[in-house]
């Protein structure tokens, strides 16, 4: 790692389970797959791989987890995080949608079977996920998500304004729709146990070995880092937001996006109590989100994206964090201490879903979570390692496309985006009569 990494700021780093014990690739090493990163997606893609008898290297620049799985706030919804199962379904077409849809809301299932059977010590909680309604009108919004999301399998329901209050200890909210299977972690913790999991099951890590060069041999690829090269008959490209140039243009077939992440002291056991008392995830639902749940020590670990002084002033930042709490939660008496604080990187897409794309026979990348990280990144293991056992393309989940560059207009169209729905937010909850939080 980095000697002065803004990883190390991370609470998950301060918290989490040790790292496995591993070393740099030196020499020449030879392999059926060599997978680049070892995020949620390069280690869920290994870990398949190797628990079916393959010979997987898996290269990490630094240390497992250390881009966007182990910098993120630790909440993982199984959902998409923009567009609606029938917009999906329009976007994609099928079978490609109806496949994808399966494996993203089912993705916590694959979380937690992961997590019980290697015993990883990562703070899961499977508690829930509600999204709140702060305004009359947004109660409307939300029984479209319980028919979508219950038409494929999911639990999720519709929450009145007392069961809303009950169950999150805030009483701004008109209503709410709660996801029953979503939960929460350390997610550094998560993509450490997934690095001893492919380790156990005969993968082959090597941390502080970037991927260089990429050229072909033969009929296999050779990867090459600074001091060793792997031999492999496919190769993938898993690192996400964190992607270098090993590949050309490969780091520009998305845009990066900021978010900011926080932690509290940990607070009071009676502020505990009546705050999130069942120990869910909170997102306050408006579309400039402020989401929030406590860590095992109790903190409140919260996230927003920046905009304007907030996020890049951190006095002011700190401030706007913490009266956005307490006016969520008027029952917080005690000040309100952001101890750690850090930015993660989230590689846009303009349909925000992964994209998978064909480099040459034998080499494919995947880019674009766009913000869902922990659920998306576990299910797509899945799609990656069926591509490298030889499942035919037309089976995939995904759809194999040619590499292309994001438009330009990527680099301020979401943050135009997050503006206008802080906007549109801010004019309808006047409009219905609606109390603002602070800030908005």
């Amino acid at each position: 790692m980095s000697k002065f990494s803004p990883f190390a700021t991370t609470l998950w780093y301060a918290t989490a389970a040790p790292a496995p014990q591993t070393t740099r690739l030196e020499g020449r090493v030879s392999a059926d797959v060599c997978v680049v990163g070892a995020g949620f997606t390069g280690l869920t893609t290994a870990l398949e791989l190797a628990r079916q008898g393959v010979k997987v290297v898996l290269l990490e620049a630094e240390e497992a987890g250390f881009g966007g799985s182990g910098r993120n706030a630790g909440h993982c919804t199984p959902t998409f995080s923009y567009y609606s199962l029938p917009s999906l379904r329009k976007i994609l077409g099928e079978p490609w949608a109806e496949r994808l849809i399966h494996r993203q809301t089912r993705a916590n299932d694959r979380v937690g079977a992961m997590i019980r059977d290697y015993q990883i010590d990562c703070e899961w909680r499977q508690n829930g996920y509600v999204m709140g309604a702060l305004r009359p009108g947004a109660v409307e919004l939300l029984k479209g998500k319980v028919e979508q999301y219950n038409d494929v399998g999911a639990r999720t329901r519709l929450l009145g304004r007392d069961e809303v209050e009950t169950l999150t200890g805030s009483p701004r909210f008109y209503g709410g729709w709660l996801h029953e299977e979503a939960g929460h972690m350390n997610p550094l913790g998560y993509a450490r146990g997934l690095a001893r999991a492919v380790m156990q099951e005969g993968g082959t890590l090597y941390t502080a070995s970037p991927a260089e060069d990429v050229e072909p041999e033969g009929l296999r690829w050779k990867v090459r880092t600074p001091q060793g090269e792997v031999v492999a008959d496919k190769v993938i490209f898993a690192t996400g937001a964190y992607t270098v140039k090993a590949w050309p243009k490969l780091d520009r077939s998305f845009k990066i996006l900021r978010v900011f992440v926080c932690a509290t002291q940990p607070l009071d056991p009676d502020v505990r109590r009546s705050v999130l008392p069942q120990d869910t995830t909170m997102h306050d639902g408006r579309g400039d989100i402020y989401v929030y749940k406590y860590n095992a020590e109790g903190r409140i670990v919260a996230s927003m994206f920046p905009m304007g002084a907030r996020g890049s002033d951190i006095p002011y930042t700190h401030q706007v964090m913490a009266d956005r709490l307490k006016w969520l939660h008027p029952q917080i008496r005690q000040p309100i201490r952001w101890e750690y604080f850090w930015y993660g990187e989230l590689d846009m897409q303009v349909r925000t879903v992964p994209r998978l794309y064909g480099l040459a026979p034998g080499v494919v990348a995947l880019t674009g979570l766009s913000g869902r990280g922990v659920p998306t990144g576990s299910m797509l293991g899945g799609i990656l390692s069926e591509w490298a056992m030889g499942v035919p393309e037309k089976d995939l989940s995904l759809r194999v496309e040619p590499l292309k560059a994001a438009p330009f207009y990527m680099d301020y169209a979401p943050k135009l985006r997050l503006r206008y729905f802080r906007y549109a937010d801010t004019r309808a909850a006047r409009r219905e009569g609606a109390e603002l939080p602070p800030h908005a």
